[in-house]
């Protein structure tokens, strides 16, 4: 406990959340290197970086006599914050082996320590690998990429930090809607509206998916993990896009999740599953009027209370995906993917969702709005997230870097998603219980067969 002081700041609504131990979160971000990176090369980047400008990477989490939480401004010392191991941090095969299961560990038993700002670097020397760690109370996915791309700079013109575009994507907005187009649209947005924050209520309340080989619950939180990765090129995914109007990269993702898991579900347990069995992700959707990367500058200025402002802007969706047995066109994934995905856009499911939150946190406190959240987890099956990199190759101290991946701690899912783009590649860590899931690698090869099996679909069109 402490005595709060005058210059302390309040935590958000958000930031109290992802401190309450239902829904603790931590997000652990790799950046792959060709060579190592020294310490004092990291203590020298991270010094002139805006990181440490960003008054929440100087400040305590605190809590007064009332269990309230605070932000206390403190004098940083970078050197508590920088980790280095010169040795092996796994007996695994291969670098890509070792960093996973190293993070895989992170994910379940390492807290990040409150008598210290909630963020460190671990130096990987050995695997030419810098893994940031930052508490999911201090920003959202897009806050943190954007703060942490303040460390790099472009390849090709070392004096330059990242641009920070979103993807290109097909507008589905027509263009001229007439006054009975409009109207028709406003309904439906009302309609999916009631049914999707309906079910998203009974998802709260006791509504869960049937039981499966993948399906995590309760106290599947705490289990050991196992880390793979599933890499996907952008152009594959570009031209998967091209193949079906209208289509988004975002709906691409989600037709290869559909089809990877009806892929691996039927590896796994095909004679017992039902053909559609319905399997519920939980997809974080970001609230911000711009879709990509946020200049930091333009972050840090604002009040973080804005639309567009630092801190945790996001709200959830809830997208279902279905079983079904091979021998299903591949390009139906995607169709079926972007049909419930525009009717979900067109409603106010996910900021209704995060106004729901905001809500709870007032009147019933951090504790009742994280058992709810909770709920929510356990009721579902999956957890899945797709945040925009850098387009261009980029580079750290001079290194350039040749990946970069994320993952954050265990949730009561059994398998948890997290795609970053960089360079023409998308990564996405699959974190999963690896007592219910033993095998992750198979998982994400069921992913990345499943995108060029809808690439060799959507070329013969």
């Amino acid at each position: 406990m402490s005595i709060t002081n005058t210059d302390d700041e309040p935590l958000s609504p958000a930031g109290r959340l992802f401190v309450q131990p239902e829904t603790h979160q931590i997000i652990n971000c790799a950046l792959g290197l060709q060579q190592p990176l020294t310490l004092d090369a990291t203590k020298t980047v991270v010094s002139n970086s805006f990181m440490i400008k960003h008054p929440r990477f100087s400040s305590l989490l605190v809590t007064d006599n009332h269990g309230r939480e605070f932000w206390r401004k403190i004098d940083l010392q970078i050197d508590r914050h920088i980790i280095l191991h010169s040795d092996p941090v796994s007996e695994a095969d291969n670098d890509e082996s070792a960093i996973n299961d190293y993070l895989a560990d992170l994910s379940v038993s390492s807290p990040l320590s409150t008598d210290k700002p909630l963020w460190e670097i671990h130096l990987l020397s050995a695997h030419k690998c810098v893994v940031l760690r930052v508490h999911h109370a201090l920003g959202d996915g897009i806050s943190i990429m954007s703060l942490m791309l303040t460390l790099t700079r472009k390849l090709d013109d070392p004096q330059q930090t990242p641009t920070i575009e979103p993807l290109v994507s097909s507008s589905r907005e027509p263009r001229g809607l007439g006054t009975l187009e409009k109207v028709v649209k406003v309904l439906k947005s009302i309609w999916f509206t009631l049914i999707y924050v309906f079910e998203f209520v009974m998802r709260v309340l006791w509504v869960n998916d049937g039981k499966t080989v993948v399906r995590g619950g309760e106290g599947v939180e705490m289990w050991p993990r196992k880390l793979a990765t599933a890499k996907f090129s952008l152009e594959d995914m570009k031209t998967v896009k091209n193949g079906v109007m209208n289509a988004t990269i975002n709906d691409v993702l989600f037709g290869v999740i559909s089809f990877g898991l009806s892929k691996y579900l039927g590896m796994r347990s095909s004679d017992s599953l039902k053909e559609g069995l319905r399997i519920t992700g939980v997809a974080l959707v970001n609230l911000r009027p711009s879709p990509g990367l946020q200049d930091i500058k333009e972050l840090m200025k604002k009040n973080s209370g804005s639309a567009s402002g630092w801190g945790n802007k996001v709200g959830i969706m809830l997208l279902p995906v279905y079983y079904h047995r091979n021998g299903s066109d591949p390009l139906e994934y995607l169709n079926r993917a972007k049909m419930m995905i525009d009717r979900k856009k067109l409603s106010l499911e996910a900021v209704l969702s995060h106004q729901i939150g905001y809500f709870v946190m007032n009147f019933f406190g951090a504790k009742v709005a994280s058992i709810l959240n909770y709920r929510v987890i356990c009721n579902t099956t999956f957890t899945i997230s797709n945040v925009v990199g850098p387009r261009e190759e980029i580079t750290i101290a001079g290194i350039p870097v040749t990946y970069m991946r994320a993952t954050s701690s265990s949730l009561s899912h059994a398998i948890t998603m997290h795609m970053v783009s960089y360079s023409g590649k998308a990564d996405m860590q699959i974190l999963v219980a690896k007592d219910l899931i033993p095998d992750p690698e198979n998982l994400a090869k069921c992913f990345e067969d499943a995108l060029l099996e809808m690439k060799e679909a959507a070329v013969h069109i």
